[in-house]
């Protein structure tokens, strides 16, 4: 590519660039092989914040379409257009579960998470729960699977919440405290490590 003909990144330009195709819905981005035109001076911070030049973005229509193509390569996340991809900051995960809702009970439970940018997913197979510990502080946090590679860190009101739904169970020998969904059990904590 010739510096003529080379694109510049910009928050506008990729705005419009979505716009353009007319896609109803999530855009297929993984179908989209553009060229990597560069890093954005784009972050998402840990609360679900979109910044762009150091700036909070404050229209959430346009934090929607940017989070609607959002694609994890690797350990890189990156905002794809059929003509574009750039490389932005995620300092944790791109998305926070704001609220979860529950049907049934026991094995039968299903959560539904959602979004600060209005997805929805049913943890189960698809859409696993898993929770890091921090090495120093033993801070849990928890995590379910949105979309293709794209984690939401569940806030801390709905994690608190979700220990309210959970139950014991025995997996490979040993017992855990976690929750169960669509079928599926996802480990919390060991039930040893719960304090009387």
């Amino acid at each position: 590519m010739s510096a003529q003909d080379r694109v510049i990144p910009s928050a506008d330009g990729i705005a419009a660039s979505v716009r353009a195709t007319g896609t109803k819905g999530l855009p297929p981005v993984h179908l989209w092989e553009p060229p990597f035109c560069g890093d954005l001076d784009m972050r998402i911070a840990r609360d679900g914040t979109w910044f762009y030049l150091g700036t909070p973005i404050g229209r959430p229509g346009l934090v929607k379409l940017f989070s609607s193509i959002l694609r994890k390569d690797g350990d890189k996340y990156y905002l794809v257009t059929p003509v574009e991809k750039v490389g932005i900051t995620v300092d944790d995960a791109p998305f926070v579960a704001t609220d979860f809702e529950v049907s049934g009970e026991g094995e039968d439970q299903v959560l539904t998470f959602h979004t600060h940018v209005d997805d929805t997913a049913v943890a189960g197979p698809d859409h696993p729960i898993r929770v890091e510990r921090d090495a120093e502080t033993g801070e849990p946090s928890p995590y379910v699977l949105i979309r293709a590679n794209l984690e939401a860190l569940i806030d801390r009101k709905s994690f608190y919440r979700l220990v309210d739904c959970g139950a014991h169970h025995v997996v490979d020998g040993t017992s855990w405290f976690g929750v169960w969904s669509a079928g599926q059990f996802f480990p919390v904590i060991p039930s040893r490590d719960l304090p009387d």
